[in-house]
């Protein structure tokens, strides 16, 4: 006999006690949970929605969509320098499947095991395919990391790797030539199915970033949000941009195109002041997480795109203008 909503619910998603973190006041199991940040925080509170066929193929591995179903909403939190606390899960399934189900529950409890991000509460019904989370975190009162904080004269960085998802995406479209040889598009598929969210970056980030923002839809269309929101305008240099081994060997248009539209990269993007550039390079460096300075912000509103040396800002003619072609996943156009 096959499982009915809330069998499949206490088989997959109830946590026993003692089993998993535990900081909601009341927690899964009743009409509502309750929870309470500590002394002096205040809640972070972010959703995103994973619909398959259009933020994940058929053919995932059910424990990577769990993990990535999680890491997308951890990464928001990331961004804002929030510790995650708790979290939903609404799940529309098309049918019961044990299997697919068992898989889905391990990589997401593990991934939130690993953050103390308790499983609260949730919904399950049936459907086309979807999973939507809701995500609770904690951060000290005026210390939350906005969009709005970039100046005139901060650094512009990045986190990690850009672009190796966008690739893998591609790989499985067909579209690469010539074709990813096999360790490579493991490498590449592994960056878009398993993602790795920033949180420990983005806690040790307050008070030394003045903005910042989550790298899902794309370096200049997520950057263009920080821009907007602070009303400043930023330069960035192509040829300090960070180049993964694998992206490294794919023709030049192509590796811009990974790199500066791609999304899917839950990477951070953020600013700070330059004094700061010595302290978060260490910071990269006990993180064991490339941090790379891209550009800079500047007073006048708008986004150019340079090619040349970071530290050289055009006099005469050099660095060269580069025309910005590129623009921003948009779930209803792309």
């Amino acid at each position: 006999m096959s499982l009915g909503e809330f069998d499949l619910i206490e088989r997959y998603f109830w946590r026993p006690a003692g089993q998993g973190p535990r900081r909601a006041v009341v927690g899964n199991g009743d009409d509502c949970a309750v929870i309470a940040p500590g002394a002096g925080m205040q809640l972070a509170v972010s959703t995103d929605t994973l619909v398959e066929g259009r933020h994940f193929l058929s053919t995932v591995d059910p424990m990577r969509l769990g993990h990535k179903a999680l890491a997308v909403n951890l990464s928001d939190l990331a961004a804002c320098g929030a510790q995650p606390l708790a979290f939903t899960l609404a799940l529309t399934l098309p049918r019961v499947d044990e299997v697919w189900l068992a898989g889905f529950a391990q990589g997401l409890l593990a991934l939130a095991d690993a953050h103390g991000c308790e499983l609260i509460g949730g919904d399950t019904t049936a459907g086309p395919l979807a999973i939507g989370i809701t995500v609770m975190g904690e951060v000290p009162a005026g210390q939350t990391l906005l969009r709005s904080g970039a100046r005139a004269g901060d650094d512009l960085w990045v986190s990690g790797w850009p672009g190796l998802a966008r690739l893998a995406l591609e790989a499985f479209r067909g579209t690469l030539q010539p074709a990813l040889s096999s360790e490579d598009f493991d490498t590449a598929r592994r960056a878009m199915e398993c993602p790795e969210p920033r949180v420990a970056l983005g806690l040790a980030l307050r008070g030394l970033a003045t903005a910042a923002i989550d790298m899902s839809d794309g370096l200049l269309g997520d950057l263009g949000h920080v821009l907007r929101r602070s009303q400043v305008g930023a330069r960035v240099v192509l040829d300090a941009l960070p180049m993964h081994r694998v992206l490294a060997q794919r023709p030049l248009n192509q590796q811009h195109d990974c790199l500066l539209a791609g999304g899917d990269d839950y990477e951070l993007v953020f600013t700070a002041p330059a004094e700061h550039r010595t302290r978060i390079l260490g910071l990269g460096d006990h993180l064991g997480l490339p941090l790379t300075r891209i550009g800079n912000i500047i007073a006048a509103p708008g986004l150019q795109l340079w090619q040349g040396e970071l530290d050289v800002w055009p006099d005469d003619d050099q660095p060269q203008p580069v025309l910005n072609r590129w623009t921003s996943f948009d779930h209803f156009k792309s």
